[in-house]
């Protein structure tokens, strides 16, 4: 894990309130019918861990950062959220049905991660991915995306033996954001996260100049923000 990748501790808070939850058809893709028990690796404070659980299936979470977890445990209390990594998961054998990866595949050594991924998969389990990205066709997006960086992306997953053909898709949609929530959004991307703070602050400053100058965005409460949500699957 790089610095990046273990940046996000730092914000914990803004990553809960501003990153986007993940469209139900993705997965209504992903996700095998029937009731898989699931592991939400890398899972964050529990973006996505909140929604498959709530389709009442068992969810079970890991991840690296022990601030991202107290967050996860603070909003699913009732969710099992153990530390650990994608190279190293502390879970028996054969144990979940489906390993889900959300906006986390391009930290994870995927030499080390998929033997480790396969070995606490049942026989036949599913390694989903999923991406969101921003989407800057829209030109307000496109400002942001030059303010802060480019929109991240799947950087073309590779996933080999023992796992079969890997399929892929995505979904078009849009998430409704008040501007605090576009500053939280912000603030928790890794490359901000670690700005020092003068230069984190200028980030901000545009962006909130941007919020009160471009056409799309003056005067509103709330914004649309589209996304395009990469998705891969692969079975054992």
């Amino acid at each position: 894990m790089n610095e990046h990748a273990s940046s996000f501790g730092a914000a914990a808070g803004a990553y809960e309130r501003g990153r986007p939850p993940y469209p139900g058809e993705a997965l209504d893709w992903l996700l095998p019918g029937g009731a898989p028990r699931v592991l939400d690796l890398g899972a964050g404070t529990g973006k996505l861990t909140r929604q498959v659980r709530d389709r009442g299936l068992d969810v079970i979470a890991v991840d690296p950062s022990r601030e991202m977890l107290a967050e996860l445990r603070r909003v699913l209390p009732g969710v099992p959220a153990h530390l650990g990594t994608a190279e190293s998961i502390p879970l028996p054998g054969h144990s979940v049905d489906v390993v889900l990866v959300a906006q986390a595949w391009h930290w994870v050594d995927g030499e080390r991660a998929l033997p480790e991924i396969s070995r606490v998969l049942t026989p036949g389990g599913r390694l989903g991915l999923i991406w969101n990205h921003r989407d800057e066709r829209a030109d307000w997006v496109r400002r942001l995306g030059v303010i802060i960086g480019g929109a991240e992306t799947g950087r073309g997953p590779r996933i080999t033996a023992p796992f079969g053909p890997a399929e892929t898709t995505t979904f078009d949609w849009t998430h409704t954001v008040k501007p605090d929530e576009l500053l939280d959004l912000v603030a928790s991307r890794s490359r901000i996260i670690l700005l020092p703070a003068d230069e984190r602050a200028a980030v901000l400053a545009q962006v909130r100049q941007l919020m009160t100058t471009h056409p799309a965005l003056l005067g509103r409460a709330s914004y649309d923000l589209p996304y395009v949500t990469e998705c891969t699957r692969a079975d054992l």
